[in-house]
């Protein structure tokens, strides 16, 4: 294709990924109100159960159209992952090998599922953060959240979960690709569970070492089941490269 038609190709691309990301975000307007119940549902709670003083509160007068509209906005995205997902898949693809084809495609498929397993694990241990910071407030004084830091840094916690819950297929999608060998992914395993360590402590915003650890645990099973089948391919790789050479 001419650098023309490859513009052309991605202006397509990037036109039904729009189409579909604004039909996602018209649906978000609509969840808005059930998503921001459930949001904030830990907060009542914690405040019936414990007796505190919290609320979730619209400090400025566009504060909750101004939510209202980055909230959908966010539901778009997140709704219609695997359409741009696939429309990006579908641009790049034809520049790919056939093997590199079908590993790229494995990696989205595989890459979804847990993004939105990272995100629902998130969604389960969201009270227990609410609750561990709530924990801190004074007795007898009043907690009054701004709603628009409260919900986008609800957000916020599940994006880092769903995308570090991506991150052992990365790794073996290098490996498949040729580019890090299992050699080195299980060399770097006191790196990795640093890493990892320090992920989890960013995203669980509490000073309870338990939820740090629940984080940590799925994230560490990730890694050493990606390192194993790193090792495993590796290996079949070179007993196949064996096995030419000695045919040769």
């Amino acid at each position: 294709m001419s650098f023309r038609s490859h513009l052309s190709e991605l202006r397509k691309r990037l036109f039904w990924s729009a189409a579909f990301i604004v039909a996602g975000a018209v649906v978000g307007w609509y969840l808005f109100d059930p998503v921001f119940a459930l949001l904030q549902q830990p907060v009542l709670d914690l405040a019936k159960d414990q007796g505190l003083n919290a609320t979730v509160n619209f400090g400025t007068v566009i504060g909750a159209f101004d939510l209202r509209m980055q909230v959908s906005v966010f539901l778009g995205v997140f709704i219609t992952s695997p359409v741009w997902l696939y429309q990006l898949w579908a641009f790049i693809t034809p520049a790919l090998k056939k093997r590199e084809r079908k590993y790229t495609l494995a990696f989205l498929l595989s890459a979804i599922p847990l993004f939105l397993g990272g995100c629902v694990f998130a969604w389960y241990s969201f009270p227990t953060f609410i609750k561990t910071l709530l924990g801190f407030t004074p007795s007898g004084s009043a907690n009054v959240i701004n709603a628009n830091e409260y919900v986008l840094f609800a957000l916020r916690i599940l994006l880092i979960f769903g995308i570090t819950f991506v991150m052992p297929v990365i790794l073996v999608l290098l490996n498949f690709i040729g580019t890090l060998s299992a050699k080195s992914i299980m060399k770097s395993w006191r790196a990795a569970i640093l890493i990892i360590a320090l992920v989890a402590a960013l995203a669980t915003p509490t000073a309870d070492p338990m939820s740090m650890l629940l984080v940590m645990l799925p994230l560490l099973i990730f890694y050493f089941i990606a390192a194993l089948i790193t090792w495993l391919h590796d290996r079949t790789k070179a007993r196949r490269l064996a096995k030419i050479a000695s045919d040769i």
